[in-house]
């Protein structure tokens, strides 16, 4: 398997996730000097703890998917390792963060490092999490969110980017959601996309390059020269 890997892109949102960190408690730490040297000016205070708290958010977002190892990146690798030179794996270089493209089709992948059971709940028609980091639950870092909604606009991203491409009948474009936490238990067999845990990310890709929307050799091609095969370093 090819990887391209926008490695700039990386770096820089790295480098934003520790800013951000090291910036939150700065913000958090003057706010708390202010409360007791400025007793009477409780805003500035308060207006510190709201500053601070959003930096923190947002620094936590950049370090868990840039900032962390293995990344992201690194565990859908490390998924698909065995897969031959017709596949490419776009990291951050695409329409959409992750992207896999071969014999199997055009996969939209997205990796979700959460704990505990995923579960899809077909009458309110989304994922839901049983189980987990109680704590990183609270600040919404070990929340699902919604994949559906995730999907749906990267689908609309990616098809406007490839029908640029001439002479070339598009496949349907796929998704997938993969589970990397090593202890995560998936039960979604009923979900919309293909619910799974890294370990079977292989094994679905293979036996979808077999199935009936397994891609020609040459529409494979056209749509990994249209995207690229060198990574931004």
């Amino acid at each position: 398997m090819i990887i391209v890997r926008n490695q700039k892109l990386i770096r820089r949102n790295r480098l934003i996730g520790s800013a951000s960190g090291f910036l939150a408690i700065a913000v958090l730490a003057l706010g708390m000097y202010a409360s007791f040297k400025y007793q009477e000016q409780i805003s500035y205070s308060l207006i510190a703890l709201v500053v601070g708290l959003a930096l923190s958010q947002f620094g936590m977002y950049y370090a868990n998917r840039f900032g962390r190892s293995p990344r992201p990146d690194q565990e859908l690798d490390a998924a698909l390792k065995g897969l031959d030179d017709s596949y490419v794996i776009y990291h951050y270089q695409s329409p959409v963060d992750h992207l896999l493209v071969g014999p199997a089709g055009v996969w939209l992948l997205l990796p979700f490092p959460n704990k505990g059971k995923v579960v899809y709940n077909e009458r309110k028609q989304r994922w839901e999490k049983i189980g987990g980091n109680l704590y990183l639950r609270l600040f919404a870092q070990d929340t699902l969110g919604r994949p559906d909604k995730d999907i749906e606009r990267g689908l609309r991203t990616l098809q406007k980017d490839l029908s640029r491409i001439p002479e070339v009948k598009l496949p349907k474009l796929r998704a997938a959601l993969v589970f990397t936490e090593e202890k995560a238990e998936v039960d979604a067999e009923n979900a919309p996309y293909p619910t799974l845990h890294a370990l079977q990310l292989k094994k679905l890709i293979r036996k979808e390059a077999k199935g009936d929307q397994s891609l020609p050799a040459a529409t494979v091609k056209t749509i990994q020269d249209h995207l690229g095969l060198e990574s931004k370093e």
